[in-house]
């Protein structure tokens, strides 16, 4: 089952992606970074559905991170980018090539490779431990000091720092909710005098704005990439260190897990490269 909802999960943020990303690009440049912007997008059908389909893959993602550890969750979730790049595939006239094939083996692979590799699962709530906010501190410092570069540059190297910000954020929006999900076992109560469902929000809100000013700046393939490696090793590096999930660590199984970590990213790189997911002129955007 959770195998199932990650997967379902990945379909509808790669949907998400796809009709956000056509839309944003449409939006004025000098509204980037700014909450302006969600009044540049609100009214358009196109963006809404595309925020619908990623709210409720983001709902099907955290029923999985319900049911299992953020370090199984995450890999599959990386699976997102197949199902954007079939959908760019259908509103295009072009054929898949071997970049697209080799991407996608390489991708599903990869996946595949760490799980089996990793066998993640365990964990405990230990989100109000030193270790977290060690963890938050060190991230956004890290996110902060890449928005900053963000801003000096243009283009595919904007698009790209803002994407990578973005992922970064998304994989802690995932370990909170693995925490709060885990709270929520103690009661709703609970869970409501806690600071992690208002963090989620509030890390949510940031990271949507960020991947939505990357949007804007360049094509797909310059952003989704950097968010889709960046989230899912944000959120097992947040379950290994924070929740203390398990991972098998003999020589052997390390290195199978560094290979399949290695074969996602190429995957990853070698699909969102495919010309699939440039701006295509035969494909108009509704103002």
């Amino acid at each position: 089952m959770i195998i199932v909802l990650g997967v379902a999960a990945a379909v509808l943020l790669g949907l998400g992606f796809v009709l956000q990303q056509r839309v944003a690009s449409q939006a004025p440049p000098e509204d980037s970074l700014s909450l302006r912007l969600f009044a540049d997008l609100i009214g358009k059908p196109m963006w809404l559905a595309g925020i619908a389909a990623m709210i409720s893959g983001q709902l099907l993602g955290a029923a999985a991170l319900g049911r299992g550890s953020v370090s199984l969750v995450e890999p599959l979730l990386t699976t997102n980018l197949l199902f954007a790049l079939a959908l760019a595939w259908l509103l295009s006239d072009q054929r898949l090539g071997w970049r697209e094939w080799g991407g996608a083996v390489l991708l599903v692979a990869g996946v595949v490779a760490f799980v089996v590799a990793a066998q993640p699962g365990g964990g405990m709530q230990r989100t109000d431990e030193p270790r977290n906010w060690i963890f938050v501190g060190v991230l956004v410092t890290i996110t902060a000091i890449i928005v900053s570069l963000a801003r000096r540059a243009t283009g595919p190297a904007r698009a790209g720092l803002l994407a990578a910000a973005a992922g970064l954020l998304f994989g802690l929006q995932d370990g909170f909710t693995r925490g709060a999900i885990l709270v929520l076992g103690g009661g709703v109560v609970r869970l409501l005098v806690s600071w992690l469902p208002y963090a989620v929000v509030v890390v949510a809100v940031l990271g949507l704005l960020l991947a939505q000013s990357a949007f804007e700046a360049a094509p797909l393939r310059a952003s989704l990439p950097t968010i889709t490696a960046a989230e899912p090793l944000t959120g097992i590096a947040y379950g290994i260190s924070v929740f203390a999930e398990r991972v098998r660590i003999a020589p052997v199984w390390l290195v199978l897990e560094a290979t399949g970590l290695i074969a996602m990213i190429t995957g990853v790189v070698l699909l969102a490269r495919s010309p699939m997911l440039a701006p295509h002129p035969s494909v108009g955007v509704p103002r």
